[in-house]
């Protein structure tokens, strides 16, 4: 218990305070509780696609219905874009819940969103941009071995000769080469030779000529491990962990990527439901940290998420618009989307933050600008500088309208906001009160 007690208290102060080097090695999503990451980038953009574990999930037991989309071009402030697809896509399924780990990938301006539905094989999705709407394009599973309920955890790589190939499975691992559609296959479904330490969540790419396949070793807790190989279909190769098995998570599912020179490996803890209760449920949270090869091709060990490294790429730029749901920490808020597809801030109670890391305010701010809505007297933005307690540089007082959609370009005056520092807003208002304000956007003026 004790131990617990200080991860959440450690988690919490790290969203408070400004974060080494501007960076963090805190959970990178903490307004939802998501897992399964799946990374692409795209025009020079991280889009992070994640699996999404209800509030209410409880203990050894999904509640999964959508699939969920954040993106960065820093690593460590991320948006979020809310559900890009649900179970509800595939007019198919019957159910409510076993929306698992998916994977994107684009092919010929198309993007295919392969999905499994616990007990139901994989399903496919595409859409026309990476933000969606995804479509179900031939109205069945596109694999579904009924004898077992082994289709899980998709992966999918298109190799640099057009032949793009899926592997998947818990406990077994399979794989089939995907037609030039992406949305079919050509041959039969081949069971792969059994790779040490492997138990489901397979991730397959290929860097400098190598094939990798990473994935959440055996249960439980899960690590993560990888092989290689020479050739996209193996003979695979064991060849040890990228993060080690710890009791300090239950479970982890691997994503990878390289992006701006770097590379990293996305997984997932309990991080985030450690701040609320030492009990378990099956709620968690994305992570990242960087990864770093070996001359040979090999990956050097990764330390545990809190321990890793996860520095920030580019300072933000403060004088363009900036979307509320936009946070490097903001344990506490929660977003959600409006009739029309908006994404905004919600669920600000008195004394919570949000952390924007790593802002570039240049030579100095004069104006902070912000689109926020509510129906409530005496509430405010706090405008700090590094920390919640830090240096006070403006304060909006947030005008009431008739009701919480009735949104209202509000503007109050910045003085030494200069440099660069993490940007802190703190809500204050009753204390009596929850759900203060909603936040669209905010805005710097020089």
């Amino acid at each position: 218990m004790k131990r617990l007690q200080l991860i959440a208290l450690s988690l919490i102060a790290a969203g408070a305070s400004t974060a080494a080097a501007f960076g963090q090695t805190r959970p990178i999503i903490q307004t939802k509780y998501t897992a399964d990451p799946a990374p692409m980038v795209y025009n020079d953009t991280v889009f992070l696609y994640t699996t999404h574990d209800e509030n209410d999930a409880q203990s050894y037991g999904f509640k999964m219905k959508d699939w969920l989309l954040y993106t960065s071009t820093d690593m460590v402030n991320w948006t979020d874009h809310g559900a890009v697809a649900s179970l509800k896509d595939f007019k198919w399924y019957p159910g409510d819940n076993g929306a698992w780990a998916e994977q994107v990938v684009e092919r010929n301006g198309k993007f295919y969103m392969y999905c499994p539905i616990h007990g139901h094989g994989i399903g496919v999705l595409v859409a026309d941009s990476p933000y969606g709407p995804f479509k179900d394009p031939i109205g069945k599973p596109l694999v579904w071995q009924r004898e077992h309920w082994d289709d899980i955890d998709p992966s999918v790589f298109i190799d640099d000769d057009g032949q793009a190939y899926m592997y998947w499975g818990n406990p077994n691992l399979y794989c089939v080469k995907l037609n030039d559609d992406m949305i079919s296959y050509s041959g039969e479904i081949m069971k792969m030779p059994r790779i040490e330490d492997y138990q489901e969540g397979p991730w397959f790419y290929k860097r400098n000529n190598r094939y990798y396949l990473a994935f959440a070793s055996t249960c439980c807790p899960e690590g993560i491990g990888y092989a290689m190989s020479l050739s996209p279909l193996g003979p695979w190769e064991y060849k040890g962990h990228i993060m080690n098995h710890t009791p300090r998570t239950r479970g982890n599912h691997p994503g990878i990527i390289d992006y701006k020179g770097k590379s990293y490996v996305f997984g997932l803890s309990y991080d985030v439901l450690r701040i609320d209760t030492p009990d378990h449920h099956e709620r968690r949270n994305v992570e990242a940290a960087e990864m770093t090869y070996n001359a040979d091709g090999t990956i050097k060990e990764t330390p545990y998420w809190r321990d890793a490294t996860l520095n920030q790429l580019e300072w933000l730029d403060p004088y363009r618009r900036v979307e509320g749901e936009t946070m490097a920490w903001g344990y506490g808020l929660t977003t959600e989307k409006a009739a029309d597809g908006n994404i905004y801030l919600t669920g600000i109670d008195n004394g919570e933050t949000l952390t924007v890391a790593g802002v570039n305010f240049g030579k100095g701010a004069k104006k902070f600008t912000a689109y926020v809505a509510t129906d409530k007297t005496g509430c405010a933005i706090e405008i700090h500088l590094d920390s919640a307690d830090g240096p006070l540089v403006g304060t909006l007082d947030v005008a009431p309208g008739t009701n919480m959609s009735d949104y209202t370009l509000q503007s109050c005056k910045v003085k030494e906001a200069k440099g660069i520092h993490d940007l802190v807003f703190k809500f204050t208002g009753p204390a009596d009160k929850k759900d203060l304000m909603n936040i669209d956007y905010w805005q710097f003026s020089k």
